[in-house]
Formats: C-alpha cells, sequence, structure tokens
C-alpha cells in the first residue's frame, strides 16, 4: 500500500506518519515544503515543493500513484479543487482533514454524531471547512471521487497543552502565569464539557479507515473517548505543573468583545467553537475501526506534553502582548464588580 501525505509533519498527521513507517506494508510519501524533515521517520520518502504550485507538484509527482491520498493543510476550496484535478486519477481514497468546528454549536443535542447539522456563523475557519466538504462529497456523488472526511476534535501531542483562552503564540503564556501564581482566564462557568485527544490515539481511528472500502463517500469524527469540563483540564494541567490554579471565569461574549480590537479571534474559537458541551459518539468510527479507543488519559497525555515543552526552550514562546491583556481583563472585571 502506498500513501501521500500533504503536509504530513503536523500534530495531527506526525504520529499517522510514524504510525505507518513502522508497518511494512505501507510505503510512506510527503509532500511539503521540507521546513520540518527533522520529524519525517527514516524510510519516509519526501517531495519538497508548496502544493499551492500545482503545475510544479504534477512535474514532482510524474507518473506516481497511490492507494490513499491524505489531505491535511487545505484550509479552503480552491485549494482542494486543486487538489482534485491533481489526483482525482492517481488515487483509491483521498482523505479530507475537515474539523469539528464546523458543526452548528449548540447542537439541538451535545451528543454530536457525524449527522449533526454542520453550520457556524462565527468563524470563517470553520464555513471554509464546510465548503471543502461540501465540494468533495459532490465530486463522489456525480463523479464517484473516493473522498473520505474527517473531523477531528481538540487533538495535541507532546509540544502542545490545549487550553480554551490563550494568545496569538499559543499555549506557553498561561503555563507561565500558572507558574508565577498568576490568576488564568477560563472562557464561561468552566463547567461546559470537552473533550481533547493525544495525537497517537487519533493516528489508531485515521489509519484504521485507509484503504477501508467502507470508508469512502463518507465522513467519520475521530476522538477520544474522555470528555472533561474547562475546569476538570485546567485543574489536571495545575497539578501536573504542581501548582494551585487560580482560575478566573469570564463569559465568552465578554472575552469576545474585549479580545477583538487585539487580534484574539475568540469570537471563533470560543462562541463558535469551545464555548459550547459536547460529547462525541464514536460508535460510526469503532464499526469500521474496532481498534479505536482511548490508550492515553488527559492526565498522562499533559504530563508528556509539560515534560517536554519545560525540557525544550524552543517550545516556550513567551506571549507578553497576551500576558498584560489578561492582567487588563482581570483588573477591568474587577473594577466593575466594585463600581456598582
Amino acid at each position: 500500500m502506498k500513501a501521500l501525505f500533504i503536509g504530513g509533519t503536523g500534530t495531527i498527521s506526525t504520529a499517522i506518519v510514524k504510525k505507518l513507517a513502522e508497518d511494512p506494508s505501507w510505503e510512506v510519501w510527503l509532500i511539503n515544503r521540507g521546513n520540518r524533515s527533522d520529524v519525517v521517520p527514516e524510510g519516509v520518502h519526501q517531495i519538497v515543493a508548496d502544493i499551492n504550485d500545482e503545475e510544479d507538484v504534477r512535474a514532482k509527482l510524474g507518473d506516481l500513484k497511490f492507494d490513499v491520498v491524505s489531505e491535511f493543510i487545505g484550509f479552503t476550496v480552491d485549494r482542494v479543487e486543486s487538489d482534485y484535478r491533481l489526483f482525482k486519477d492517481r488515487t483509491d481514497q483521498y482523505m479530507y482533514i475537515s474539523s469539528a468546528s464546523a458543526y452548528n454549536k449548540p447542537a439541538r443535542s451535545y451528543v454530536i454524531t457525524e449527522g449533526t447539522t454542520l453550520a457556524n456563523p462565527h468563524w470563517e475557519y470553520s464555513r471554509n471547512k464546510i465548503a471543502c466538504e461540501e465540494f468533495l462529497m459532490k465530486k463522489y456523488r456525480e463523479e464517484g471521487f473516493p473522498v473520505t472526511i474527517i473531523r477531528p476534535s481538540h487533538t495535541y501531542d507532546e509540544r502542545n497543552v490545549p487550553l480554551g483562552v490563550h494568545g496569538k503564540k499559543g499555549f506557553y503564556q498561561v503555563i507561565k502565569r500558572m507558574q508565577e501564581g498568576k490568576p488564568v482566564i477560563i472562557q464561561g462557568d468552566g463547567t461546559s464539557l470537552w473533550t481533547v485527544t493525544f495525537n497517537k490515539d487519533f493516528a489508531t481511528g485515521y489509519t484504521g479507515l485507509m484503504g477501508n472500502p467502507h470508508a469512502i463517500g463518507e465522513a467519520f469524527q475521530i476522538t477520544g473517548d474522555e470528555t472533561l469540563t474547562w475546569n476538570q483540564i485546567y485543574e489536571t494541567i495545575a497539578d501536573a505543573l504542581g501548582v494551585e490554579l487560580k482560575a478566573y471565569h469570564i463569559s465568552s461574549e465578554y472575552l469576545s468583545a474585549v479580545g477583538d480590537k487585539y487580534g484574539f479571534d475568540f469570537e471563533g474559537s470560543l462562541i463558535g467553537d469551545k464555548a459550547a458541551s459536547v460529547v462525541f459518539d464514536n460508535s460510526k468510527l469503532k464499526r469500521a475501526v474496532p481498534d479505536m479507543k482511548t490508550t492515553i488519559r488527559f492526565d498522562q497525555g499533559v504530563r508528556i506534553a509539560l515534560d517536554y515543552v519545560l525540557s525544550h526552550p524552543e517550545c516556550q514562546v513567551e506571549d507578553e502582548e497576551f500576558d498584560k491583556w489578561c492582567d487588563r481583563v482581570i483588573e477591568a472585571v474587577e473594577n466593575s464588580k466594585n463600581s456598582i
């Protein structure tokens, strides 16, 4: 079996590539700009190209054909249209990474299935993913293009700690605030439900769908089975750090309003996604991939991540702008309490 990954070195795809690289039945290829070649396992073939340069990619692919083509960096319709032209005669399965943020939230039922309505008026990223899905499924219905849609939710690895509220430079400043004994902002009252998935568990579900005839023309959400409140997520992180959590709860609507002028898209990431309680029904995936299960609980995964991050200075990206913003927002809320 031969697989091509468009991207292949991100949070999700790295775990999948590593898993397949250890399987002698798979020949693994990547096409990307070569910026993270250090994480590419030995024996994996790499084509260095910009996937947005369609003609250059076509030339470099030559007469190569694949059992599976996996798209991880297709965020807009024009990108998947290009993929369709490039791979419609080159692959038996095209797997597209969409997003669980495409689901309409809050849904009629907090239990999310693949049949839950797709709609997100709050986040352009999610609307673009929906449009990509619609284009690909149209090609499947009209021409038999062998697409499989994958909808991840919040997936993390050893280089990332999942959070609800953080700045443009990522999660680390929140970790630093915890270590310094500062209050950290949690959206809402922290009791909404959320699912986080370690990338190695995600890889089990994904690889089980590769080359699987039952996956063609279908959509699958891939998440772990562990559902936590946001308070539990932050408390687990603080416990792993050995510090006291000083949680400061602020409504998502307020955060969106005061974050907008600083370029923090909390309307999309919170109101359009993390502010709503979600529990994922993974029964469809497990019927297709019986091996799918959670093997790394969040309390285990977050320790793996923190051990790595705190021992690798390059992961400790400070964000002074976000730090000062947190202080100002908390001060403003406290002043408003005292003004009444």
